[in-house]
């Protein structure tokens, strides 16, 4: 090569932070800026917290562009005047417009946590936990200004452990893409690369998390609960209501769920009960089966083994139930 590949990376979420430092680490590539999103607040005291990506690309000496909005003139002019070869995207957090795709001398590509079509959208990791599968991935593909629709580059594979939370996943399937995106930067240079179409009849959607997803329906089966509660690690975190005790409000205590096991179980029990709660057992019926919670956590305190809950919070389990839904909720 007679010069370095400039390099736009734009990412944000710590899926992006493995891809940011392959390319910054390969010799042959030069990363000329990082854009990623604004710093939000964060934490109890709101205070901006800047992403790892961040930290990463300044301590790197990489310059970093936060635009509000990454589409607008402006901001396509900013990324414009570094002249980048590639951009490359990967949890950023914004869809690209075709003025600023437009932008890459060779190309815009994006690192995704799915083996596409599968799993399009913000949350493929979770979503694949969330039913169950047995498989996950990552996929390269070229930006469309639709959401992960463009042509594949590359694609590797990795089972699903049984107990693996998205967190867990996720951080695999980062170290997974990072050299996949270095391979396939050098490719698209060479001219080896062939996009692969998309089956659109294989289509499926990862919608956004949201709070309430983490809302466990102990009316499914044992492993539908299981796979949620693993599915909703680190964020939002599965939650149920304890029937028994209610707080000064009147209303009943909410309790974050962040590991669990399937077990067996007699039957005849309502969805919801209590089935066993002494010494470090904690079981809770389910549609089919039942669900034994390892890990809980009450508002006030920190997370903790069901020991120590059963222990410290007998009063919470005096109806030995917990509620579909808060009551009241429409």
């Amino acid at each position: 090569m007679d010069r370095s590949i400039r390099v736009v990376m734009l990412g944000t979420g710590d899926f992006a932070v493995p891809t940011f430092e392959a390319l910054c680490d390969t010799p042959a590539f030069h990363v000329v800026g990082l854009v990623t999103q604004p710093d939000r607040p964060q934490g109890r005291k709101q205070e901006l917290i800047p992403s790892r990506i961040k930290r990463s690309a300044e301590g790197r000496g990489v310059p970093v562009l936060q635009p509000e909005n990454v589409n607008t003139p402006e901001a396509v002019a900013e990324i414009r005047a570094l002249a980048p070869d590639f951009l490359v995207t990967a949890a950023y957090g914004q869809i690209l417009s075709a003025d600023l795709l437009q932008v890459p001398a060779v190309a815009a590509i994006n690192l995704h946590g799915s083996v596409l079509p599968a799993y399009r959208g913000a949350a493929p990791v979770a979503r694949a936990i969330e039913r169950g599968e047995t498989e996950s991935g990552v996929t390269v593909i070229h930006m469309t200004p639709r959401i992960d629709a463009g042509g594949m580059l590359k694609i590797a594979r990795t089972p699903i452990g049984p107990d693996e939370t998205a967190g867990e996943l996720e951080d695999r399937l980062a170290a997974l893409g990072a050299p996949l995106v270095v391979e396939t930067v050098r490719e698209l240079l060479a001219g080896t690369s062939q996009p692969i179409p998309q089956a659109r009849a294989k289509v499926t959607k990862a919608p956004k998390l949201r709070k309430e997803d983490g809302l466990i329906d102990w009316s499914k089966p044992a492993g539908a609960v299981h796979n949620l509660v693993r599915a909703m690690q680190p964020w939002p975190a599965a939650y149920s209501y304890l029937y028994g005790n209610r707080g000064p409000e009147g209303e009943p205590v909410r309790v974050i769920v962040h590991q669990t096991r399937v077990v067996e179980a007699a039957g005849g029990h309502a969805p919801g009960a209590i089935i066993e709660a002494e010494k470090d057992r904690l079981v809770v019926a389910a549609g089919q089966g039942a669900v034994q919670l390892l890990t809980v956590q009450v508002p006030g305190k920190k997370a903790m083994p069901a020991v120590e809950f059963i222990r410290g919070n007998a009063h919470l389990l005096i109806d030995r139930s917990f509620l579909p839904d808060h009551p009241g909720r429409a």
